[in-house]
């Protein structure tokens, strides 16, 4: 051990996102990227769901319905999935959003994320529902799906499977929605770090950097 080495600044990021959003897989990665070259850093990573479609279905709908709701049409949906899914590649992310048959209310799979960081395994279940959803076009609102995703986490499929059957913690998920909105917050991604420093959208790693460099420097002055 280094004694002489400078204490390490200890920074919590809360992770405002949907698991429905492609810019939320999107800026994730770029977050996890940026902290991988920060070795000065220590960090925990807090999960905060947030609801882009608060009145969806608990069963979700057809995609192509949601497309119609949300974007207007087919057309429009394209654009707009062909420029996430370019600069997705970028990030070694690969988009299928022609796989995704329907779209899930994700309340269940943010009490899953809840549920697994219980056992230390959020951050694995987060972007293990991502992939699933964006990249597999699997349908993260169905139990079932939801159980398969949790043992493939290491966790126990069995206890999963209850837990989701149960109601516990949805209206937990809706609170964490509501806080965020009276926050301020009305999109996601969103950054927050050490419960004052906020950064949204999917930002480059320089700029996710930046705000980092502001948060280690009022840690170090308290």
């Amino acid at each position: 051990m280094n004694v002489l080495a400078p204490p390490k600044a200890r920074l919590s990021i809360e992770v405002v996102h949907d698991l429905v959003c492609p810019w939320c897989f999107l800026g994730l990665r770029r977050l996890l990227r940026t902290l991988r070259r920060r070795p000065d850093l220590l960090f925990t990573l807090i999960w905060r769901p947030f609801l882009l479609n608060p009145d969806m279905p608990r069963a979700g709908m057809p995609r192509s319905d949601y497309v119609v709701r949300k974007f207007g049409g087919e057309e429009r949906a394209r654009r707009l999935y062909g420029s996430i899914t370019e600069i997705g590649r970028a990030e070694g992310l690969l988009f299928r959003f022609d796989r995704i048959r329907r779209t899930p209310s994700s309340v269940d799979a943010h009490r899953l994320v809840r549920w697994a960081t219980g056992f230390g395994r959020g951050a694995e279940m987060v972007e293990a529902l991502f992939s699933a959803h964006f990249t597999d076009g699997r349908d993260i609102g169905d139990i079932g799906v939801l159980v398969a995703v949790a043992l493939a986490c290491g966790l126990d499929g069995d206890a999963a499977r209850a837990f989701l059957a149960s109601d516990a913690e949805v209206d937990l998920v809706h609170g964490e929605n509501l806080r965020a909105h009276r926050l301020g917050i009305n999109g996601v991604p969103c950054f927050v770090v050490s419960g004052r420093h906020a950064i949204a959208g999917a930002q480059e790693p320089e700029v996710i950097e930046r705000l980092l460099d502001v948060a280690v420097v009022d840690a170090m002055e308290e």
